[in-house]
């Protein structure tokens, strides 16, 4: 039987809805969808294990006294399916997130404070699980974003887990058991390189043998976290650090190694001269303990045109 429940979300302000959940990139003209912004309000189908939920999330609030109205619809849904899928809505939208420290500690940066107050109330988004994010990591490695966007939804179309709704299917992204047992031959088909192929299967296979599908990571340091992440074949420092950021909601995190992110601090701090990977890890050093926040509003500043020549 269809269900319909509510749950209200609190987010710490300050808090911009559109600014964090209406993403410019998603794909509104695929016959399928991962999740949308349309008209003030974002729409993602949640995978809460033995059943989907569509959540479609919308803002009663203001930036400075946000708050969140969460509409669930799925197939005998319990006020217990609902608690949980506020809280995964909560997570992936960042609602806990205390932006306050992180703008105190950037109003003397003359340059990210600018950034900061044209960005207020941005939140950084997160992935559901460690797993995903490891996955949509190695995925990016090397390609542009438009192209690992591409490849991404092509994996989600053809494993993830499938819901539908109003006549319109919605996908979640794939479970470890789907990616476990791909062959690479059939992942090769969705523009993934034989190397990028076996490095998802070898990923959700050992997703599969950890007792807690990685999610044990949430309770390590962030060095312990590295060195387990870097011990996977195919995932490096900066895949690694990306799970810090996205998977672990980690303050730090630093995706050393990622072009975008230096040329865009190069396009901003260097009137665009380049810069190395070492240059920008000890300029880096500046934004410490709130990298991960540095980072989020940067390419927020690289996505709107801040950037010369993005």
């Amino acid at each position: 039987m269809e269900t319909r429940l509510t749950r209200v979300i609190k987010p710490t302000a300050p808090y911009d809805f559109e600014l964090t959940a209406g993403q410019p990139n998603y794909s509104r003209d695929q016959e399928f969808k991962t999740e949308d912004y349309v008209d003030g309000s974002y729409m993602r189908l949640l995978d809460l294990g033995e059943k989907v939920a569509l959540a479609s999330v919308s803002s009663d609030g203001t930036a400075d006294d946000p708050e969140l109205t969460v509409t669930l619809n799925g197939d005998d849904l319990t006020d217990d399916d609902a608690d949980r899928a506020a809280k995964q809505i909560s997570w992936l939208l960042g609602c806990d997130q205390d932006l306050k420290p992180f703008y105190d500690s950037v109003s003397g940066d003359p340059v990210l404070a600018e950034v900061v107050e044209q960005f207020y109330g941005y939140h950084n988004t997160r992935t559901a699980s460690v797993f995903e994010a490891l996955v949509q990591a190695v995925m990016g490695q090397q390609i542009a974003t438009a192209v690992a966007r591409i490849v991404r939804n092509l994996l989600i179309q053809t494993y993830g887990v499938r819901g539908t709704v109003d006549g319109q299917e919605w996908y979640a992204f794939p479970r470890a058991d789907a990616l476990a047992t791909a062959e690479v031959a059939d992942l090769r088909q969705l523009k993934l390189s034989v190397r990028k192929s076996e490095y998802i299967r070898g990923i959700a296979q050992a997703a599969l043998e950890s007792p807690d599908g990685f999610e044990g990571m949430h309770d390590l340091p962030d060095e312990e976290v590295v060195k387990r992440m870097v011990a996977l074949r195919g995932v490096g420092q900066w895949t690694a650090q990306w799970v810090l950021v996205r998977a672990l909601a980690r303050s730090d995190g630093f995706p050393i190694g990622d072009l975008a992110l230096r040329r865009t601090v190069a396009g901003l701090y260097f009137d665009g001269a380049e810069i190395t990977d070492d240059e920008l890890l000890e300029f880096s050093h500046r934004w410490s303990p709130w990298r991960s926040y540095a980072t989020a509003y940067l390419f927020a500043a690289l996505r709107a045109g801040r950037v010369a020549g993005s």
